[in-house]
């Protein structure tokens, strides 16, 4: 994947993208650029949202998940090796509506008792201009199956704390029944009542801090100590 200075907003949308990768680390770069160590940014759970819609009788209702965290490691200099893991709280799950939450909770759902997280784990991606195509594992009720997510990106940015911002939003969709959430009910006129497509969309923010003067050092001493 080459960046080429003469296409800036290419080159910003491929290293943002290259975030999503889950290519391992240093993989096809020379030693020099395979040396480099990555900057891990933090999801911020408070700038970020984990958002939902299916499908009920008429409407789709919303709903969300207010618990997650994530991290996305990259080098920014050479960020064509990169991950990305996302943990979500089960949980945490929130249609503004305690009775449906809990039978979302319950065995006829989620059923958190057994399964009380989802993750993602981040696997390809495709870049076409200044928008994204990610494909990675998202492991749901004891199911892991592929999904694919498309959005657009910003550029890294300076956080108001002192350190670097970077966003982006997607969106996918999924069906619930792929990971044995089958749950539903016929209704006497015909039809069901719930959707099997669940909507997915996402906006996250994630931050990296720099540390502080004495922790380089102490980071910088530690790998000059280690064997070569």
């Amino acid at each position: 994947m080459e960046l080429r200075s003469s296409r800036p907003v290419l080159a910003v949308a491929i290293a943002i993208a290259s975030i999503l990768a889950g290519t391992p680390l240093g993989a096809g770069l020379g030693p020099r650029a395979a040396a480099a160590a990555p900057l891990t940014y933090e999801i911020d759970p408070v700038h970020s949202e984990v958002a939902f819609r299916v499908r009920h009788l008429v409407t789709k209702v919303p709903g969300r998940f207010n618990s997650f965290q994530g991290t996305i490691a990259y080098d920014n200099e050479k960020p064509v090796a990169s991950n990305v893991q996302v943990t979500i709280d089960a949980t945490s799950i929130d249609t503004k509506n305690e009775k449906r939450d809990g039978h979302l909770k319950s065995a006829d759902f989620f059923d958190v008792e057994k399964f009380p997280t989802l993750t993602f784990t981040s696997k390809n991606v495709t870049v076409e201009k200044d928008a994204f195509t990610v494909t990675g594992d998202l492991m749901m009720h004891g199911v892991t199956k592929p999904v694919t997510l498309t959005g657009e990106m910003t550029e890294v940015m300076p956080d108001p704390n002192g350190g670097k911002r970077v966003g982006f939003s997607a969106a996918t969709k999924v069906n619930r029944k792929d990971f044995g959430i089958l749950w539903n009910r016929n209704l006497d006129q015909g039809g069901t009542l719930l959707g099997d497509e669940v909507e997915v969309r996402l906006e996250v923010a994630a931050v990296h801090k720099e540390p502080k003067p004495e922790e380089a050092e102490t980071k910088a001493a530690a790998s000059e100590a280690k064997p070569k």
